[in-house]
């Protein structure tokens, strides 16, 4: 990122989060993320055995959603390879609290209810955030497939399905030039 009023500065902290989704061969979806905290410099920690070097991961934190193509969950997993607490690693079964949710609207505020404050982990909950999107990036192409062929069935057999995209960011409101070109059928502007 370039900087609008360069300075002088020392790196302190790297944050890395990574989220893939994949299609199972059972018409379910696994959406992992992952987050990878790191220090440019090495310091004391009695957990791990005295000292955690430069570069070597403070937390690597991994979890596994499994949904289905309505994005309900269905499955969880939490891996804790590394944090700064031993103690830590016992609270990844809270992830099991995700099973039955549905990433749709209101995602955050129950996901964070099922895991948040010190039931779970700050960092598996902060994934989850990253992990909606993935999961709606990821089915994107899926639910495109589904809406092509309802759009080629006749209209009558559509029942007014509405395109679960419309009206989830700008770029995709009913009034937007986007929804225009993409679902005309859709087009709520003037």
């Amino acid at each position: 990122m370039p900087l609008s009023k360069p300075s002088m500065r020392q790196l302190a902290h790297t944050r890395v989060v990574t989220c893939h989704g994949y299609k199972r061969d059972d018409n379910l979806w696994d959406i992992e993320g992952r987050i990878v905290d790191t220090k440019p410099y090495g310091f004391a920690n009695r957990d791990r055995g005295g000292w955690i070097e430069a570069g070597e991961a403070l937390h690597d934190i991994s979890i596994r959603l499994t949904i289905d193509n309505e994005l309900n969950v269905v499955d969880t997993e939490a891996v804790i390879d590394a944090s700064p607490y031993n103690y830590c690693k016992c609270v990844t079964s809270v992830a099991k609290q995700l099973i039955g949710l549905q990433i749709a609207p209101g995602w955050t505020n129950k996901s964070k209810a099922a895991m948040g404050k010190n039931r779970g982990c700050t960092h598996l909950t902060e994934l989850l955030g990253p992990i909606a999107t993935t999961a709606i990036q990821t089915l994107v192409s899926e639910r495109m497939k589904q809406e092509k062929a309802a759009k080629e069935s006749p209209v009558e057999d559509r029942n007014g399905l509405k395109s679960p995209f419309i009206d989830t960011c700008h770029s995709l409101s009913a009034d937007s030039p986007v929804v225009q070109l993409h679902w005309p059928d859709q087009y709520q502007g003037k």
